[in-house]
């Protein structure tokens, strides 16, 4: 391998300081801040000027004892503009504790072994941790052939399996007549009033009135022993024509106890401005647990507030009329009985995405939150969330726990 150059390095916010000199080889420490850590992902981002021409394609790193973390190189992400990136997890650090550590980087290829997705061309693509389903990302492409199945592909979305991979646990694409809100589907993301060009209105909701989102092609896609990500081209369409193009990305960490899973959208207008809004009920990203969860258990449903665990039942809305309601919260947490089994899942929100961010909780189990925002034509509108699945009930100090792992990462420092 060729000698490589290393600058500036960051994990997430944290600037790194130092060059590596000439060598494909570096030594770094992690510093776990005022925050305990379990199991956190960690990202370096790689400058291209400082790997030059080499085509990277794996990364090892070592403890200071030579005991190897598994670790993966992969390309740039949605939210990063470096070359490439370095992640790894991070199983345990103290408050106040720092980790060192020396990677070593290879025009070699890695083992594949891992996450690994799976393609049916056209349809749908299923990601794997061994036999163990985890996601699968329904992106058939519109078609108006019946009304039946201009409800089945007017949208794309992600499905959610249980942590040991037996269900889905996540509604979308079920032909039972009875279904709540059929419109609701897994990991998903819209908006039921959005105005467009002279006055054109859109629900990429509801997908109504000729409306509809379209994945045109996949972007970038990463598998292996830490992550797993894909980046999707994403048309939002109205009346007539698309007025906004979306890049999505999808990032599943192969870590225990759960599925933590990373959501990030760039959309940007097509057709000069573009004014994005809803409200609490029908906008914004959402997760919709499965259907049986409104024929069966909602009595069951139980939300897990900053402010404390709620009664059974029990909703908090933003109220469009009154303006009043929960707003800014940096999480909430839906704990829902699907058959023997209860599971949580926590919904993580950051300080730079668009405010004021309203929320949204359904008995039923769909939540999430929405925004207002304008798309200029050099303006995209940009989300960036994380939800994690689990079995079981968690506490608020667990939830709290993801939320500072997410907003206030690990820092990095690359040692000369």
């Amino acid at each position: 391998m060729n000698r490589l150059l290393f600058g500036g390095i960051a994990a997430y916010v944290a600037a790194a300081a130092g060059v590596l000199g000439a060598s494909s080889s570096f030594e770094l420490t992690v510093a776990a801040g005022r925050h305990e850590r379990n199991n956190v992902p960690v990202r370096v981002p790689i400058p291209r000027g400082q790997i030059g021409n080499e085509r990277i394609v794996s990364v090892t790193l070592a403890r200071a004892d030579g005991q190897l973390i598994p670790a993966q190189w992969t390309g740039p992400s949605l939210t990063s503009s470096a070359a490439g990136e370095v992640h790894f997890i991070l199983p345990h650090l103290g408050a106040g504790e720092s980790l060192p550590l020396k990677g070593t980087l290879s025009t070699q290829p890695a083992s594949t072994r891992g996450l690994i997705w799976h393609d049916h061309a056209g349809n749908h693509t299923d990601l794997t941790l061994g036999d163990r389903k985890i996601v699968t990302y329904h992106y058939e492409r519109l078609d108006e052939s019946t009304p039946s199945s201009r409800v089945r592909t007017y949208k794309v979305f992600h499905h959610v399996y249980s942590p040991n991979g037996d269900r889905i646990v996540t509604g979308g694409l079920n032909e039972d007549p009875k279904v709540h809100s059929p419109h609701h589907r897994g990991i998903f993301y819209g908006f039921n009033r959005i105005t467009y060009g002279d006055g054109k209105r859109a629900d990429t909701w509801h997908c109504i009135a000729k409306a509809f989102q379209q994945h045109e092609r996949f972007l970038a896609s990463e598998q292996g022993p830490v992550l797993a990500r894909h980046r999707a081209e994403i048309s939002w369409h109205g009346q007539d024509a698309a007025f906004a193009q979306e890049e999505r990305e999808l990032t599943v960490y192969n870590v225990p106890g759960g599925h933590l899973i990373e959501f990030a959208s760039r959309l940007r207008s097509t057709s000069g401005r573009v004014r994005i809004d809803g409200d609490p009920q029908h906008a914004g990203f959402q997760f919709r647990a499965h259907n049986d969860v409104d024929a069966y258990t909602t009595n069951k449903t139980i939300f897990i507030r900053p402010d404390g665990v709620g009664k059974r039942g029990e909703t908090r809305n933003w109220d469009r009329q009154t303006r009043q309601g929960p707003v800014n919260l940096p999480w909430n947490a839906m704990s829902f009985v699907l058959g023997t089994n209860r599971y949580t899942v926590a919904y993580l929100d950051r300080p730079d995405n668009p405010k004021e961010a309203r929320f949204s909780e359904r008995e039923y189990g769909r939540f999430g939150s929405y925004f207002e925002c304008t798309i200029e034509k050099d303006k995209p509108l940009k989300v960036h969330y994380r939800l994690w699945l689990q079995d079981g009930f968690m506490k608020p100090a667990e939830v709290a726990a993801l939320s500072a792992n997410f907003v206030e990462p690990v820092n990095v420092t690359v040692h000369e």
